[in-house]
């Protein structure tokens, strides 16, 4: 028998942390999907304040103190 590779293992573990959860609740996926839909539209149609990853990171430090 040959080992599992990288790969392998990594969706063997992905696969057993995700049943920790189990049963899934359904509720919670769609409001995030529905929160990530709404963000999406705004950034695209303008109405939202984009930021760069130098700036949010440095807010994040700011945050955090």
């Amino acid at each position: 028998m040959s080992p599992l590779s990288g790969s392998e293992r990594a969706a063997l573990a992905h696969e057993l942390i995700m049943s920790l959860n189990d049963p899934r609740d359904n509720s919670v996926e769609q409001a995030w999907n529905e929160e990530i839909s709404q963000r999406a539209f705004k950034a695209r149609s303008g109405n939202a304040t984009l930021l760069s990853r130098e700036e949010s990171r440095k807010q994040m430090r700011e945050r955090l103190g």
